[in-house]
């Protein structure tokens, strides 16, 4: 430790995330708090004081300017830790940064010291709790059921695949949130599940295609091995297969889907399975619909895709004919 910090001592601001359980401190933390002349809280309720107790380190409950803060670290070079509360106590900080940047002042060293932090995907913590909530307390949100929200669910998808289309990268971002939020919604409701139906929540949602990731990709999980694409694709399917044991190859299509995509779906399905199915015999215009729909998923193109591309195209030309700029809101 240097003289400056000998004499004039040390903050250690320590922060926590509500995001993990409390008591769950890095070793640095402890080491740090166990070390510590004093360690300061101001929030009675913060959620790490019974565990610090338990672990015998009492916090001073009280809330200090940083004037105060300064000279109790200067009383013989003392280690003063502040438990940082949910507000990141600003005013605090503010207050140090104005005394230091006065000049005039020996300032104790300053040390921001995470005790626990976020690993990525801790918000989704935050929107589980936030759609807990919402649906206790909101009166529409309350009422809601799987049927009433299905139509959502097909909405955002669209809006997401625009949002792909047209390479709108905020777009994209807003409206990944939104078929998340179907997601979340939908398990939520489902955990009040009553009667035959058996209630599953989020946790049982993530946790099934966690084990079905893990059980597709035995490449990167288990012991084989996939050095392209192709033989990727072939262990995907073949293990789907086993746990789907499907009687035929168009089991699990849904119907309901447009039909350009249903049909590149069907011929996608034959094509794996290798199977000769001649085109149904038939005139008009879907059966001609459904052949073009076969060939563009043989030569890689996704038909549905394609065809919104073209409408685009063809809405362009529209807008150019009525004197109107190419670009509209989508």
């Amino acid at each position: 430790m240097n003289d400056t910090t000998s004499t004039a001592g040390r903050i250690v601001l320590l922060t926590t995330s509500h995001r993990v359980a409390p008591g769950l401190l890095s070793w640095q933390a402890w080491q740090v708090l166990r070390a510590a002349d004093e360690v300061l809280c101001a929030d009675p309720g913060h959620p790490q004081l019974p565990y610090l107790k338990e672990a015998g380190v009492e916090p001073r409950l009280t809330a200090v300017t940083a004037r105060e803060l300064v000279d109790r670290c200067a009383d013989g070079g003392r280690t003063v830790v502040v438990l940082a509360s949910a507000d990141g106590d600003r005013r605090l900080t503010d207050g140090l940064a104005t005394l230091a940047g006065s000049g005039r002042e020996q300032m104790p060293s300053l040390e921001l010291l995470p005790g626990s932090y976020d690993l990525p995907g801790a918000r989704l913590l935050d929107l589980v709790q936030v759609m807990d909530r919402i649906r206790r307390e909101c009166p529409w949100s309350q009422l809601r059921t799987h049927e009433d929200l299905a139509k959502y669910a097909i909405e955002e998808a669209y809006e997401l695949v625009e949002a792909i289309e047209t390479d709108d990268r905020e777009e994209l971002r807003e409206e990944l949130g939104d078929v998340l939020l179907q997601v979340v919604f939908h398990a939520r409701i489902a955990e009040e599940a009553t009667g035959d139906d058996e209630p599953f929540s989020i946790d049982d949602v993530a946790g099934g295609i966690v084990t079905k990731l893990i059980h597709r990709h035995p490449h990167v999980f288990g012991d084989e091995s996939a050095a392209t694409p192709e033989e990727v694709r072939e262990i995907w399917l073949r293990r789907k297969g086993e746990a789907k044991q499907r009687a035929s190859v168009t089991d699990g299509v849904p119907v309901g889907q447009p039909g350009l995509a249903l049909a590149a779906k069907l011929g996608s399905r034959v094509r794996t399975a290798g199977l000769d199915v001649p085109l149904p015999a038939g005139t008009g215009v879907g059966y001609e619909l459904l052949a073009l729909a076969l060939r563009a998923e043989a030569d890689g193109v996704d038909p549905e895709a394609a065809l919104r591309a073209a409408a685009r195209a063809y809405r362009d030309a529209v807008r150019a004919a009525e004197g109107l700029p190419d670009t509209v809101e989508e």
